[in-house]
């Protein structure tokens, strides 16, 4: 099983078991180049993951003709430390609204910034089409009409990269 594959299982099997609550925990500073300590368009490495991770989800909308969702530069710090949160024991979702969000993906337990571009997100994605939000939420997330903007959130711990896509 390749170990993207991986992550998004225990993800899922975390977020069906424990109400999207439960979960281990990781811990580390917030690095400035992607925590929530970069400030929201001050460019670098994070500023261009939220570029890319917003780019990537309107590309697959429109893959089904949705029109691409706008970036929420004024969720992302917001949305940084949610993630930080998060990983230092609250879980995967487990500060859900705390940005004002309506809704929410969360990637934890990532080796790199790049593996969550590119693997979560598209394992998420790779979840859709249907009705059972519990089989198929984070695309029912990424691809809704209800959402107008995204703002994708980074925290990197000792080990790991947790991340969160907020749609508002």
């Amino acid at each position: 099983m390749m170990q993207s594959t991986h992550h998004i299982l225990i993800a899922v099997a975390l977020a069906i078991a424990g109400g999207c609550g439960g979960g281990g925990s990781r811990s580390g500073d917030v690095d400035a180049a992607a925590g929530g300590n970069n400030p929201p368009g001050g460019g670098g490495e994070i500023d261009a993951a939220r570029v890319a991770c917003m780019d990537r989800i309107n590309g697959f909308r429109a893959t089904e003709g949705l029109p691409p969702l706008e970036r929420w530069v004024d969720g992302e710090a917001c949305g940084d430390e949610q993630a930080r949160l998060d990983a230092s024991g609250g879980g995967p979702h487990g500060n859900f609204g705390m940005c004002g969000e309506s809704g929410q993906n969360t990637c934890p337990f990532w080796p790199t910034i790049e593996a969550v571009v590119k693997d979560c997100l598209q394992a998420m994605w790779d979840e859709g089409p249907g009705d059972d939000f519990s089989k198929h939420g984070h695309y029912l997330n990424m691809s809704s009409t209800r959402y107008s903007k995204v703002a994708c959130a980074f925290y990197r711990g000792d080990n790991d990269v947790w991340a969160s896509q907020n749609f508002r």
